[in-house]
């Protein structure tokens, strides 16, 4: 079954967008009408992405930004307002994940690369899109955490300790801005077929068949998936929804 949604004239605004589960995000929005600016470290990337989309009808722009620093998202926020008139749906998605570590051994320097990537983008993306929706009135947020905002994880203290701080954020937002007509939801996605799982694989750190046979469904997630579950959180489907986490893992969580 096949859920469509229409987002013709509302425009969405999704970090990380140029691989993984952000383009998969693009893509969905972008097919279901909405104008897409695509954020990514990777300027080259989100512009060849927005060339792509915009060939085939599409309204999108790529902008390059790195949202460790909160000028250039304060910039790329303004440039999507400026470009489309309104900024109605976010996907936080940028984020890292290190090589696992003994937290005895964890070194400073990757504490901060973690934190400010994870943490303080987050924190800088829903500032400066705040802005925008509280003008607004209206807008729907939709933070990515992580199956590790839920539990812990063997030899990734920071990482997990990064996402259970959006999914902390994510729900004091939605307290405070229920009121301002912005809804503000967290996704928690398991271990989904992405570019990023596959260096892990590559480089020994994710064995796959592992990873599929410790959850219910037996499988890793496709990045359609994710974007699926934030489009819905994103739509006039979930009205009544916000502060929630949600996860999409193939019931790791659940057991």
């Amino acid at each position: 079954m096949s859920v469509t949604y229409d987002f013709t004239g509302k425009t969405a605004f999704i970090t990380g967008g140029s691989a993984g589960m952000g383009e998969a995000t693009v893509r969905a929005f972008a097919e279901a009408g909405a104008s897409v600016a695509i954020v990514d470290l990777n300027g080259d990337a989100a512009k060849a992405l927005a060339d792509e989309l915009t060939a085939k009808g599409h309204r999108a722009i790529g902008v390059v930004c790195d949202v460790t620093d909160e000028d250039q998202v304060a910039a790329a926020v303004r440039t999507t307002v400026e470009t489309f008139g309104s900024l109605d749906m976010a996907f936080n998605n940028a984020g890292i994940m290190l090589p696992p570590v003994d937290s005895a051994d964890e070194t400073e320097e990757a504490f901060d690369k973690i934190v400010v990537v994870n943490l303080k983008g987050v924190w800088a993306s829903m500032k400066h899109e705040l802005k925008q929706m509280r003008e607004q009135g209206s807008g729907a947020i939709v933070n990515c955490s992580s199956r590790g905002g839920l539990v812990g994880g063997d030899g990734r203290t920071t990482y997990h300790a990064t996402k259970h701080g959006v999914i902390g954020a994510t729900k004091s937002v939605a307290l405070q801005y229920g009121r301002h007509g912005v809804r503000c939801n967290a996704v928690c996605p398991g271990t989904i077929e992405t570019p990023m799982v596959a260096r892990m694989a590559d480089g020994g750190e994710l064995d796959r068949a592992g990873a599929a046979a410790g959850v219910p469904l037996g499988r890793l997630g496709r990045p359609e998936e994710i974007a699926a579950a934030v489009l819905w959180l994103c739509s006039e489907a979930a009205s009544y929804v916000t502060g929630a986490a949600l996860p999409v893992d193939a019931g790791h969580t659940a057991q």
